[in-house]
């Protein structure tokens, strides 16, 4: 991403990032595009889990999805990861914490 952040979307990045799955599954993404059993697989995880921290990085547009069908019929759905670069400085933040929405704001 070349554009800066809103406060909500720096968030929601930042929120996406803090976890430990959702940081391998951007390591392996980095790597090349993957369906959710492939990732499950390569990370040890059920699908189901898989899903809820894709679903989590796909909020903070930090992976994009593509299903697909294979030669067999089976829908496939591909995860990608979306190019990114946060350069944070203080200035960076001042910036994005003018743009928080109330809701936000508040916690």
């Amino acid at each position: 991403m070349s554009e800066e952040r809103t406060g909500d979307e720096l968030l929601a990045f930042f929120e996406a990032l803090a976890n430990r799955h959702r940081l391998r599954m951007v390591a392996l993404l980095y790597e090349d595009r993957k369906y959710v059993s492939q990732l499950a697989r390569e990370l040890g995880l059920s699908r189901p889990l898989v899903y809820m921290h894709l679903n989590r990085l796909e909020e903070a547009k930090i992976v994009t999805s593509e299903r697909e069908i294979s030669e067999s019929g089976k829908a496939m759905n591909y995860y990608a990861l979306e190019p990114f670069y946060e350069e944070i400085t203080a200035a960076y933040i001042a910036r994005a914490t003018e743009t928080l929405s109330n809701e936000r704001k508040k916690g």
